[in-house]
């Protein structure tokens, strides 16, 4: 009885952390917001690269002191 105790909350637990593990990839939209909040610039343009199987957010960056920066986001966080 307490083998299968044991089994039931094992299984229970892997279905509530697999949400969390997918959850932690970014979507473009969040990427953008994200960058936007750590530079307080403005976002200029952004795009989807693919590196195999990595996913890369590009974002150009239109900082304060005028400046135009690249930035990279990882779309696994």
């Amino acid at each position: 009885m307490k083998t299968l105790l044991a089994t039931a909350v094992l299984c229970c637990a892997v279905f509530v952390a697999a949400p969390t593990v997918q959850a932690a990839n970014l979507s473009l939209q969040e990427a953008v917001a994200k960058v936007e909040r750590e530079t307080h610039g403005k976002v200029l343009s952004a795009e989807t690269k693919h590196n195999g199987r990595q996913t890369v957010y590009r974002i150009k960056v239109l900082t304060h002191d005028g400046q135009v920066r690249v930035i990279e986001v990882p779309a696994d966080g």
